[in-house]
C-alpha cells in the first residue's frame, strides 16, 4: 500500500509538470490529486504513513498532505520553468519512471509514463489542460506493479496559482 502512494506522488508531480509553459504564471502553486488509492490512505496507521513518507524522500519526493481521498502539495514554478514549452522535468527519471512522448497542442498537454525501476514497473498516461495562466486540470492513469503489488488507478489532478513568490525553503519541481 505505501508504495502505491509513492507512485501517486510521482504521478501528481508529473501532472503538475504538464502545466509549465509560457502562459503559466510563475510562483507558488497548489497541486491536487484524488483517486481511489488515495481514499485508502486514511486507513493507514500513522507509523506506516511515516514509513511511506521516508520512502518518498528516498526518491526525492515530499509526501503530500492526504485528506478526504485527495493529496495536496505546493510546488514552486520558476520563471524559467514557466517559459518552457515542454518542461525539461518530463525527461528526468524519478523512482524509475520517466515521461515520454510529451506533446502540446494549444493548451492541451500529454505524456506517456513508463516505469521500469526496481520498485515500480508499468505504464501510464498523464493529460492536462491549462485552463488559464493560474489553473490547470487533468487526469493521470497507471497500470503496473509497485513492489509486486498490482496497481490500476486513475487520478484526477488540478493546480492553482496561489502566490507570486515561493517560500525560501521551497524547491522548484
Amino acid at each position: 500500500m505505501k508504495k502505491l502512494l509513492v507512485l501517486l506522488a510521482v504521478m501528481t508531480t508529473t501532472s503538475a509538470a504538464f502545466s509549465a509553459e509560457t502562459t503559466m504564471r510563475p510562483g507558488l502553486w497548489e497541486m491536487s490529486a484524488s483517486s481511489n488509492l488515495l481514499s485508502l490512505a486514511e486507513q493507514i496507521p500513522p507509523n506506516q504513513m511515516q514509513g511511506i513518507s521516508n520512502l518518498a524522500k528516498q526518491y526525492g519526493l515530499e509526501m503530500p498532505k492526504i485528506q478526504n481521498g485527495a493529496a495536496k502539495s505546493q510546488v514552486c514554478i520558476t520563471p524559467e520553468m514557466a517559459a518552457q514549452k515542454i518542461p525539461p522535468s518530463f525527461y528526468n527519471r524519478q523512482s524509475g519512471c520517466e515521461a515520454r512522448n510529451a506533446t502540446r497542442n494549444g493548451n492541451q498537454f500529454g505524456a506517456d509514463l513508463v516505469c521500469s525501476g526496481t520498485d515500480i514497473q508499468g505504464t501510464g498516461r498523464a493529460d492536462a489542460t491549462l485552463d488559464s495562466a493560474e489553473s490547470f486540470s487533468g487526469v493521470s492513469t497507471f497500470r503496473g506493479n509497485v513492489r509486486g503489488v498490482p496497481v490500476d488507478d486513475r487520478a484526477n489532478t488540478s493546480g492553482r496559482w496561489i502566490a507570486a513568490t515561493c517560500p525560501a525553503n521551497s524547491t522548484p519541481r
